[in-house]
């Protein structure tokens, strides 16, 4: 691999049926190790319950103020700066509970592929 810089469009991000937009900042065939992606969840939303099957996922806030799940852990609060570490297979759904957009990075080791996404609702 060489190296780059790359500078996702901001117009390219989508709705999800989990309940967030997600732009896609760095998922590479090429690079199955790892993928970066800005998720984005409205006040007041909570995203669906999932969990990925052999991909472990953090979220790294940037912005908002949210509350996560972890399996049957009760929530917790997060804020920027926060690192959400959500082991493979573990259950997980954030929710906004501030007035603004809640705003983090979904980092994915292996690589995010649809195949490891399951829906738990």
């Amino acid at each position: 691999m060489k190296a780059v810089v790359v500078r996702p469009d901001p117009g390219s991000e989508y709705p999800t049926p989990e309940r967030c937009a997600i732009l896609e900042a760095w998922n590479r065939p090429e690079d199955a190790a790892v993928s970066i992606a800005r998720a984005r969840v409205a006040p007041g939303v909570s995203t669906r319950p999932h969990r990925l099957r052999g991909v472990v996922e953090r979220y790294l806030i940037v912005e908002g103020q949210g509350a996560v799940r972890l399996g049957d852990e009760p929530e917790k609060a997060v804020g920027p700066g926060d690192v959400v570490v959500i082991p493979a297979g573990v259950s997980q759904s954030i929710r906004n509970i501030g007035d603004g957009d809640l705003v983090f990075h979904c980092i994915c080791t292996p690589r995010f592929t649809p195949d490891c996404y399951e829906s738990l609702d």
